[in-house]
């Protein structure tokens, strides 16, 4: 990237900032201190300083120092280098990890393509070793560029951070093209950063993100997974979805493109967003299954819909569909198949949930709950789906209804079911006869039966 003049840093004393040693983490302190004590100058740098400024408690806490990846495990007997692109030192306690990195310098004094590579602007390594001058440069928003120096407490501002802290500005370092350019990841950064802290996105920062979208099919699809479940899984996920849809990014994560008008479109994902929102912040458990589910489900349907004109039966014609989509999200960011089995339960057995066969075998289903949830939530769209979520509903409060008599107008149970995820209820036991040359083994029961 081309230079830039930095002038003096903005230095705040220990007195003049709110960030305090007692809401950081023990054992980024232990790192902070060890390296000191080491003779090396150690900060706190990058989400950890924004989020205390900010008054967000952060979710880690990384370190930058002017020590070597090999210096910094001689330090730590706990530490272990990782990473080719990025060489990092992960120094365990249990089960936190305190991340320090290297200060970093300009690609121009590296001394062989070990050290440092680039494909056109993209860099493809980054191991080029310098000051902490050097290193604030190569940070990609100011938000992310504060130091916090263990040794005097003190805060360091060398690109102007504290004034766009205080006016909530999201603003890159430098020229926002190149760096987005450089690394393409950085405009879902851009997005999770606005979402999460409800910061705006200065305008020239802004601007590229309407036009290099197509910049994020070079990204490794394992790291654009990554970033995918941050964004939609991390408590801010319908502003994530509005941000990436205003700025066409989502169209290089998901094929959710269909016939429907927008709005009718997004409701039903918005929904699931806001319901996995208010599990995250009731600190529960959430899954990408249940939301792939959701985002492909409109696909899933035109294609299966496409396939039924031609003839095809009913259940050939979900399996078909479920491939095609599938393989046309692989191909813009490859969702792990612990993650689309599951999700191609879910779809499997919404036939099956409005048809009500064999409605005690369907409670026993694994996937039952999270099937359930997507019909209630379904249902919120569509009043012909609320007769069978009350059926399902009063089954699994005990009732034994014939499958073909509805409750009527009793309360939806899409107003009282827990979000998607919850762990199905404890159902007693029923005893069996054994039958003969059987053993103990039962069948298993498949998605489609």
């Amino acid at each position: 990237m081309p230079e830039l003049s930095l002038g003096p840093p903005r230095i705040l004393s220990r007195a003049e900032h709110s960030v305090s040693r007692a809401h950081i983490s023990k054992n980024a302190l232990n790192v902070l201190y060890g390296l000191h004590k080491a003779g090396y100058e150690a900060c706190l740098v990058g989400g950890g300083v924004r989020d205390l400024l900010l008054g967000v408690t952060p979710k880690d806490f990384d370190i930058a120092t002017n020590a070597s990846p090999e210096q910094v495990r001689a330090t730590f007997r706990n530490c272990r280098l990782i990473g080719r692109r990025f060489r990092l030192a992960h120094v365990h306690f249990g089960p936190e990890i305190i991340e320090v990195a290297t200060y970093r310098a300009s690609h121009d004094k590296a001394e062989d393509d070990d050290d440092a590579r680039l494909d056109g602007d993209r860099i493809l390594r980054d191991n080029v070793y310098g000051t902490r001058e050097e290193d604030v440069i190569r940070r990609d928003f100011t938000v992310n560029a504060l130091y916090y120096r263990i040794e005097d407490f003190s805060l360091i501002d060398h690109v102007g951070a504290l004034d766009d802290i205080e006016q909530r500005r999201l603003r890159t370092i430098g020229d926002p093209e190149q760096r987005y350019r450089e690394d393409p990841v950085r405009m879902l950064r851009a997005v999770r950063l606005a979402a999460k802290l409800g910061l705006s996105i200065e305008s020239a920062t802004e601007a590229p993100l309407f036009e290099l979208g197509y910049l994020l099919e070079t990204v490794p699809q394992a790291r654009l997974f990554d970033e995918a479940v941050k964004l939609l899984l991390a408590g801010h996920g319908v502003r994530s979805y509005e941000l990436l849809r205003q700025y066409r990014l989502l169209d290089y994560l998901f094929p959710i493109e269909s016939g429907a008008p927008e709005p009718e479109r997004d409701r039903l994902i918005e929904a699931a967003l806001a319901n996995t929102d208010q599990r995250v912040a009731a600190g529960l458990p959430v899954t990408p299954a249940f939301l792939i589910a959701v985002l492909l489900w409109e696909p899933v349907q035109e294609a299966m819909t496409h396939q039924l004109v031609r003839g095809v039966s009913e259940h050939d014609a979900l399996l078909k569909a479920q491939e095609d989509v599938l393989r046309d999200q692989n191909d813009l960011l490859a969702v792990p198949k612990r993650f689309t089995l599951p999700a191609a339960e879910i779809w499997a057995m919404q036939g099956r949930l409005v048809r009500r066969r064999q409605p005690d075998r369907l409670l026993g289903h694994p996937r039952f709950r999270a099937a359930f949830d997507f019909l209630a939530l379904r249902a919120r769209f569509d009043a012909d789906l609320q007769g069978h979520v009350d059926f399902w509903a009063a089954r699994m409060s005990g009732l034994d209804l014939p499958a073909d008599v509805d409750l009527g107008d009793d309360e939806p149970a899409s107003a009282t079911a827990p979000v998607p995820g919850d762990a199905p209820p404890r159902r007693r036991r029923r005893r069996r006869g054994r039958r003969r040359g059987a053993g103990n083994a039962q069948p298993p029961v498949s998605a489609d039966a």
